[in-house]
């Protein structure tokens, strides 16, 4: 696996010369997971960030998190998004390092990933900061880009209401 070559296919890595590539390559480190394996989970605090390879990543949240006891029973968890190679997940925990928003659990039989450890990120960050600014601008429009399709999705729940028959 060219991890170069998989850093290049992401947005939040768009835009970085071939030197920082290859430094961003050098902090990555391989990981493989299989069907249902959850790879971190809603509220737990978080130390890295994932980029998918090969396979596919579901995102999911657990409505009685917030919903409390009037949730229904046995409910569990919901997808909210499904992710695939070239794509990114968990960079919240690049920023802050604050608690998990979701969950994320392998979605296909078996998934490369490439895991970005937040120690050395903030390091090589700190080390080049034209790459840190360029990385950090990218995570920060992705971010905003995820916000507002959640915002769209809120409203759209907040807001529907079923036709009268006329």
């Amino acid at each position: 696996m060219n991890k170069v070559d998989i850093l290049k296919r992401a947005d939040i890595f768009y835009d970085l010369s071939p030197a920082q590539y290859e430094m961003l390559a050098a902090i990555c480190e391989e990981r493989r997971a299989r069907l249902g394996e959850v790879l971190f989970e809603e509220n737990t605090p978080g130390d890295e960030m994932y980029l998918i390879a090969r396979g596919a990543v579901e995102v999911l949240v657990d409505p009685s998190i917030v919903s409390g006891p009037s949730t229904r029973k046995g409910s569990g968890p919901v997808t909210i998004a499904t992710l695939r190679e070239g794509q990114s997940f968990g960079e919240v925990a690049m920023v802050d390092q604050g608690l998990r928003s979701a969950s994320a659990r392998c979605a296909e039989a078996e998934a490369l990933l490439l895991r970005i450890p937040r120690d050395k990120f903030i390091m090589l960050c700190d080390t080049y900061p034209e790459l840190g600014y360029r990385v950090m601008r990218n995570i920060a429009a992705d971010l905003a880009f995820k916000i507002r399709g959640s915002d769209l999705a809120i409203r759209e729940q907040l807001l529907w209401r079923p036709r009268a028959n006329a």
